[in-house]
C-alpha cells in the first residue's frame, strides 16, 4: 500500500497501522481519532465527509470521551472503519485529500486515555523475569515457583491509577523494612519501572462464561504500551501473603495509540515450547506471539536520552489467548475496556531487562549514563520513555511511545 500522505520511513503510524486514540485540542472536548504519519486524523470531521455513511454508525460515537462505544460496534464494524481510511488514504482521488478540517498536527494535540478502563489485570508471563527474580530472591537452581509453568500468574491491579503518556507522578510513599529495624514510613527508595504491554478487551462476556483459546482475538480490540511502575522496597514488605498493592497501585503508564489486533497480524510468530504440556483449556494452535520490538529510555533532567532495554514481546512464555483463556476459565466477566497487561517483559540477556530490578541485580550494580551518573532504580526528575514497533517485509506498525516523569514524593 502505498498513501497520498507523505511520512517518515521508520514513522510508527504508516498506511499498514491505522490505530484508534482520543484527543483534544484546545478548550474542545475529547473525541476519536485516527494517525497516519505526524498527522492525526479526526473521526468526527471523516464521518461528516459521508465516508462512513454505508457504516450506519451513531454521530454520538465519534464524539465520545473514550473509545469504548466505538470498540462495542464489534470488530465487524470497527475493523470496516480501519479498511475505509486505509482505502481512502491511498486513493488519490479520495474525498479525504486536501480536507484541511480533518488532518492536525500530533504535535497540536492533546491525547488523552484511550478507554475507560473497569477492571485491570497484571499477569506475570515472562519466563525469562520470573527466572531472574527467582534467582535474586530465592534458589538460583530452582527459580520458579512449582505453579509458574501450569497457567499464567497474574492479580488484579488498581485501574482508576492507569494514566496516560506525558501524565508526571511524584515518587509513591509506603512502609518499609530495612534489614536492620522496625518498619518505617518515607518515600520509597527503590522505584522501578516494568516494561510491559497491555491488551483491550473488545467485547462482553456474561459472568459464568469462559473464552476459550481459540475465541481470545475475538475479545482482544488491539494493545498499548504499559508501563507498571513498582515501588520494590514497599512491595518487598507488604506483598506476603497476599501479592502487590501500594507498591504498584499508585501508577501505571499507557501510550495513546491503540493498535489494533488486525494491525498485529503480519508479525506472528510461534512462541517458547512450553514444558510440561499445559493443560487442555490453556493448548492453543497456530502462531500467537508477535514481534514487537521494545525499547526502554532513561532522561535525566536536562539531560539526553539513555537506552537501558532493548526487549522483544516475542519472548512471552504465556500468550495472550492463554492469559484470556485462564483469566475467565472460572467464569469471570470480561467488559468492553477492561486492560490487561503482560507482565514485565525481559529477553535473553542484561542488555534486555524489563526492570531496573534486574538491571542492577536489586541494587548490586549500578548503570552508567551518558552524563556520568549511576542508576540502580529511577531518581527524581528522570524520564522514563518507551517505545515499540513491529516492522516485516516493507511494512512498520509502531505505537509511539509512553513517557512519564518522576516528581520527588508530596
Amino acid at each position: 500500500m502505498k498513501s497520498w500522505i507523505t511520512y517518515a520511513e521508520d514513522s510508527d503510524f504508516s498506511i499498514y497501522n491505522i490505530p484508534f486514540g482520543v484527543f483534544s485540542i484546545g478548550d474542545s472536548a475529547p473525541r476519536l481519532a485516527s494517525a497516519i504519519g505526524d498527522q492525526l486524523i479526526d473521526l468526527r470531521a471523516v464521518a461528516k465527509t459521508g465516508l462512513f455513511d454505508s457504516l450506519n454508525i451513531d454521530a454520538s460515537v465519534w464524539d465520545a470521551p473514550f473509545l469504548n462505544d466505538f470498540i462495542a460496534l464489534g470488530k465487524e464494524t470497527t475493523n470496516k472503519v480501519r479498511l475505509t481510511l486505509q482505502k481512502s488514504l491511498c486513493d488519490e482521488g479520495s474525498m479525504l485529500k486536501d480536507n484541511d478540517s480533518i488532518f492536525l498536527d500530533q504535535s497540536s494535540v492533546v491525547m488523552h486515555l484511550p478507554v475507560q478502563i473497569g477492571d485491570y489485570t497484571d499477569f506475570y508471563s515472562s519466563i525469562e523475569h520470573a527466572t531472574n527474580l527467582g534467582k535474586l530472591f530465592r534458589d538460583p537452581e530452582n527459580a520458579l515457583l512449582p505453579n509458574w509453568r501450569h497457567l499464567p500468574v497474574g492479580y488484579h491491579g488498581r485501574a482508576s491509577s492507569i494514566i496516560i503518556s506525558g501524565t508526571n507522578i511524584h515518587r509513591p510513599k509506603g512502609q518499609q523494612k530495612p534489614a536492620d529495624s522496625d518498619p518505617v514510613f518515607g518515600p520509597c527508595k527503590l522505584l522501578d519501572f516494568e516494561l510491559e504491554m497491555g491488551f483491550i478487551i473488545g467485547k462482553d462476556t456474561p459472568l459464568g462464561s469462559n473464552i476459550t483459546t481459540d475465541k481470545a482475538d475475538d475479545y482482544i480490540f488491539g494493545k498499548v504500551l504499559f508501563n507498571d511502575w513498582s515501588a520494590r522496597d514497599i512491595q518487598k514488605w507488604e506483598y506476603v501473603p497476599l501479592g502487590p498493592f501500594l507498591g504498584k497501585n499508585f501508577a501505571s503508564s499507557v501510550s495513546p495509540w491503540v493498535v489494533t489486533l488486525e494491525a498485529l497480524a503480519p508479525f506472528h510468530v510461534a512462541g517458547p515450547e512450553q514444558t510440561p504440556s499445559v493443560l487442555p483449556y490453556l493448548q492453543y494452535e497456530g502462531e500467537r506471539n508477535i514481534d514487537i520490538n521494545l525499547q526502554v529510555i532513561i532522561q535525566p533532567e536536562g539531560g539526553e536520552e539513555n537506552i537501558v532495554s532493548e526487549s522483544n514481546f516475542k519472548y512471552m512464555y504465556w500468550n495472550m489467548a492463554q492469559q484470556l483463556a485462564h483469566h475467565t476459565v472460572n467464569g469471570c466477566n470480561v467488559k468492553v475496556g477492561d486492560m490487561m497487561a503482560s507482565g514485565t517483559i525481559s529477553g535473553k540477556d542484561e542488555k534486555s531487562y524489563g526492570s531496573m530490578l534486574e538491571i542492577s541485580a536489586a541494587g548490586k550494580r549500578s548503570l552508567t549514563l551518558k552524563d556520568g551518573s549511576e542508576r540502580k532504580f529511577i531518581k527524581d526528575q528522570d524520564t522514563v520513555i518507551m517505545r515499540g514497533y513491529a516492522q516485516k517485509n516493507g511494512m512498520r506498525v509502531g505505537f509511539g511511545e509512553v513517557k512519564t516523569k518522576v516528581l520527588p514524593a508530596l
